[in-house]
């Protein structure tokens, strides 16, 4: 089992920028992508970014150059860098880690408010 604690959600303006920061515990030797999804009120869970434990990473098309992940796999934490935040970024974002074995784990979410 793999626990997973987000943090660092909050109100912000649009264009400003939030750091969202996901924990993970318990069996996380054999962790190999995490990742960020975001689901909007009234739509459905979207990928947002993920990272190999090599450090490959892959975004959704609409937050490239905007987001960045990254992770310290010694920590066993990935992060969300999101800059030039828009409104149409409001959302509960959730952690998300996929071991070796195919087996998926979530996080509860942290809610991101844009304000326009």
């Amino acid at each position: 089992q793999v626990q997973l604690v987000e943090s660092g959600g909050g109100l912000v303006q649009a264009g400003g920028s939030l750091r969202l920061s996901c924990a993970a515990s318990g069996s996380t030797f054999n962790i190999n992508t995490m990742g960020w999804y975001r689901q909007a009120p009234g739509k459905q869970r979207e990928l947002v970014a993920t990272i190999s434990r090599g450090g490959s990473t892959n975004y959704e098309d609409s937050v490239k150059g905007r987001f960045t992940i990254s992770r310290d796999n010694a920590k066993n934490t990935v992060y969300l860098q999101m800059n030039s935040l828009k409104p149409e970024d409001t959302a509960v974002y959730y952690c998300n880690t996929l071991n070796i074995f195919g087996k998926d784990y979530w996080g509860k979410g942290t809610l991101v408010t844009v304000s326009s």
